[in-house]
């Protein structure tokens, strides 16, 4: 930030005291991108024509008065690509090699021996075809598993997933798929898109990927469906209510992989989130075109932009 702070006035603060920061402040980098402050502290940004957040998803700055607003948003899309769909293959292998079993048998100290599955011609769809879903698509695909995405519209001929669902068609397209992988923008219309009608029709062998938001899933359904063996498992990275109540079932269901929102948080992550903000705050400062600026009525960044 020592480049910022050579031509500008930067003032850190937390979120208490965040509505005295935004007085005649022009610009807002949300360094802590899981803080809510921002909606409640807005009515005190009385000059701020730039919001930068550092997370690619948006949805605790899509507030009302910031989306009607002139305001620019822009996000770090880009930074966690390739950590994340890393963790997705991990996951992915941990499931079909029952190293979790493994895990708990070698602690036991006893020798069971088991067959594993393959993954090498499995289909996975990937809900959410932005630059995430992309690097996770090519990452699996690479891995030998068959690979389709789903985004607002169907397409064929993708370069990454080759055949794109249409979202309207989610139902429809589920039971086609060994492993679904959620990573799509939150949004009125993603909110609670996987339920219990869509947990019903994937295959009993299947398992569920959350890498997206806790809120697009709705959890009470997704329990229900683990613990009636309509799914095989679940590796959730995120959840509607963060941190995971210590008393929540999803610890304790023996096909389920928790872990606390760090699939893109890989070494360093911090000082590049930063580096993103100062690169645009640059363009700004010089009057160039901004990257990554979110499309406030679609919720995220469109692609090529």
């Amino acid at each position: 930030m020592n480049s910022i702070e050579s031509v500008a006035d930067v003032r850190y603060t937390d979120d208490g005291g965040l509505p005295g920061a935004l007085r005649g402040a022009d610009a807002l980098f949300v360094y802590d991108f899981l803080s809510t402050a921002v909606p409640g502290a807005w009515a005190a940004a009385d000059r701020i024509s730039w919001v930068h957040t550092a997370s690619a998803g948006v949805d605790l700055v899509m507030f009302p008065e910031l989306c009607e607003s002139d305001v620019v948003l822009t996000n770090s899309r880009g930074v966690f690509d390739d950590s994340i769909a890393e963790y997705v293959l991990g996951v992915v292998i941990a499931f079909a090699k029952d190293l979790p079993r493994s895990i708990d048998l070698q602690r036991e100290r006893r020798w069971q021996h088991r067959e594993s599955e393959r993954i090498a011609g499995r289909r996975a769809l990937v809900v959410g075809t932005g630059p995430i879903g992309r690097a996770i698509a090519r990452m699996l695909r690479a891995a030998g598993m068959a690979v389709a995405g789903m985004g607002r519209r169907a397409r064929e001929d993708d370069p990454d997933f080759g055949t794109v669902h249409a979202s309207a068609d989610l139902v429809r397209a589920l039971p086609g798929f060994d492993y679904v992988v959620a990573v799509a923008p939150l949004t009125e219309q993603t909110k609670g898109m996987f339920d219990a009608a869509a947990f019903a029709v994937m295959k009993p062998s299947a398992r569920f990927v959350n890498v997206g938001r806790g809120e697009l899933v709705v959890t009470s359904d997704l329990v229900t469906a683990l613990r009636d063996g309509q799914l095989a498992g679940a590796a959730l990275d995120v959840f509607e209510t963060e941190p995971l109540p210590s008393d929540h079932p999803l610890w304790t269901l023996p096909n389920v992989l928790v872990s606390p929102h760090m699939s893109g948080d890989f070494a360093g992550w911090r000082n590049t989130l930063v580096e993103v903000f100062a690169d645009n705050f640059a363009r700004w400062h010089t009057d160039r075109p901004l990257r990554n600026v979110v499309d406030k009525e679609l919720g995220y960044v469109p692609s090529g932009h």
